[in-house]
C-alpha cells in the first residue's frame, strides 16, 4: 500500500523537470521575475541580480542550473533551493495516528470514485450528460485528492517534509488546476440541472455529445487559465523570510508569508481571479437553481415535486460544501493571518469533500445504488 502511495507522491518529481520550469517559467515571464544572486560564482564580485525576463527561452535552462546550485537569499545570509512543509506539528504520539486516519481516507476517496467511474462507464442505463458530468467530477476528485494526500501522508511520516522548489510549484498548479475546473464543472452541472428540470422536452437536443464535451473542456480550459496566472503571480515572488512553510501543502496563504518582494499587485491578480471564478461558478449555479425552484413550485403533485428536487438535492449539497469552504479560505478578509485554522478547513476539501462526494450523488440516488448492489451482486456469483 505504501508503495501505491509513494509511487503517486513520486510522479509529481517526474513531472515538475520537465513540465513546469520550461511552461510555467515561460508564461510567467509578464510578471516581475525572481532574482537570483550569483555573487558566489563569480568569486566575490557585487551582487547581480539575474532576471529570467531579460533571456530567451533556450537559456532559461543554463540560468536554472544557477539558480540550482544558489537558491534564494534567506533574510539570515544561508542560500535556499527548498522549502520545508512543517504539517500539522502535533505531538509524536498522535502522528501515525493521523497518518492511519488519513490512508484510510484517501484509500476510500480512490475506491468511491473510481468505483464511481466504473459503475458509470459500464452500465447503459447511465450514458446521461449528468453522469457523464458526474464522472468527471469523480476523476477530478481522484487528481485533487492525489496531488495533496500522498504528500501530507509523507509530511507526517517524516514530521516535515524537505521539497523542491520546482516540486512545489508543480504541487501548486496542479492544486489550482483540479480546484479551478471543479468550480466550473459545478456550474456545468447546475445548467444540465436546470435543462432537464425546466425544458425536459428539449434536454436532449440540448445536452448532445458535443456540447457535454465542449462544456467539459470549457470548464477544464478554464482551470487551467486560472492556475497558470495563479502560479506565475505566485512563484515569481522573492521568498527570503524562510523557507519553512507553515502548512501541509504548498498553498497561497502560507507562501504570501514568506514573501519579501513587493507582493500587492501579484495579490490583487490572484484575488481578482479567485473572486472571477467562484462568482462567475456560484451565479451560474444560483440562477440556475432560481429557474429550477420556480418550475418545481409549479408542479401541483406532492410527489411530483419531491421527485424533480431529489434529483438536484446532491447536487446542491455538494456545491455548498465544497464552495463554502473556498470562500471561507480564499475570500475571507484575513487569509492567511489564522494558518491553524486554515489548516482544518483545507484538510476539510482536499481529503475529505473528495471522499463525500461519491457518497453523497450514490446514497441519494436510487439508480446508482441499484446498480451497486448488481455489481456487488456479481462479484459474489462470480467467486
Amino acid at each position: 500500500m505504501m508503495t501505491f502511495i509513494l509511487s503517486v507522491d513520486q510522479l509529481l518529481s517526474n513531472v515538475e523537470q520537465s513540465f513546469i520550469f520550461l511552461f510555467i517559467w515561460n508564461l510567467m515571464r509578464p510578471f516581475k521575475p525572481t532574482s537570483v544572486f550569483i555573487s558566489s560564482l563569480e568569486g566575490g564580485q557585487e551582487e547581480s541580480p539575474l532576471k529570467y525576463s531579460e533571456f530567451p527561452l533556450p537559456q532559461i535552462i543554463s540560468i536554472q542550473r544557477h539558480r540550482d546550485n544558489l537558491g534564494f537569499m534567506a533574510e539570515n545570509g544561508s542560500l535556499v533551493t527548498e522549502f520545508i512543509l512543517l504539517g500539522f506539528q502535533v505531538q509524536a504520539e498522535l502522528q501515525m495516528g493521523l497518518f492511519l486516519v488519513f490512508l484510510v481516507l484517501y484509500l476510500i476517496t480512490m475506491v468511491g470514485n473510481l468505483g464511481m467511474i466504473v459503475l458509470i462507464q459500464s452500465d447503459s442505463r447511465f450514458q446521461t450528460p449528468m453522469y457523464f458530468f458526474l464522472s468527471h467530477l469523480s476523476f477530478l476528485d481522484i487528481c485533487y485528492s492525489s496531488v495533496i494526500v500522498p504528500q501530507l501522508l509523507e509530511t507526517l511520516d517524516t514530521d516535515k517534509m524537505v521539497i523542491t522548489f520546482e516540486r512545489c510549484a508543480t504541487q501548486f498548479f496542479f492544486f489550482t488546476l483540479c480546484a479551478s475546473a471543479e468550480c466550473f464543472l459545478l456550474a456545468v452541472m447546475a445548467y444540465d440541472r436546470y435543462v432537464a428540470v425546466c425544458n425536459p422536452l428539449l434536454y436532449a437536443t440540448a445536452m448532445t455529445p458535443q456540447t457535454r464535451l465542449g462544456l467539459v473542456a470549457g470548464a477544464y480550459a478554464g482551470g487551467m487559465f486560472n492556475s497558470v496566472v495563479r502560479t506565475g503571480c505566485t512563484f515569481s515572488i522573492s521568498f527570503c523570510k524562510s523557507n519553512q512553510v507553515d502548512f501541509f501543502f504548498c498553498d497561497l496563504p502560507p507562501l504570501m508569508k514568506l514573501a519579501c518582494s513587493e507582493t500587492r499587485l501579484r495579490e490583487q491578480v490572484i484575488y481578482f481571479l479567485a473572486f472571477s471564478v467562484i462568482t462567475t461558478s456560484v451565479l451560474v449555479i444560483l440562477i440556475s437553481y432560481l429557474f429550477i425552484i420556480r418550475a418545481i413550485l409549479k408542479i401541483h403533485a406532492i410527489g411530483g415535486k419531491a421527485k424533480t428536487f431529489s434529483t438536484c438535492a446532491s447536487h446542491m449539497t455538494a456545491v455548498a460544501l465544497f464552495f463554502g469552504t473556498l470562500i471561507f479560505i480564499y475570500l475571507k478578509g484575513n487569509m492567511g493571518k489564522s494558518l491553524e485554522k486554515d489548516k482544518i478547513v483545507s484538510v476539510f476539501y482536499t481529503v475529505l469533500i473528495p471522499m463525500l462526494n461519491p457518497m453523497i450523488y450514490s446514497l441519494r440516488n436510487k439508480e446508482v445504488k441499484e446498480a451497486l448492489k448488481k455489481a456487488l451482486d456479481r462479484m459474489r456469483v462470480s467467486k
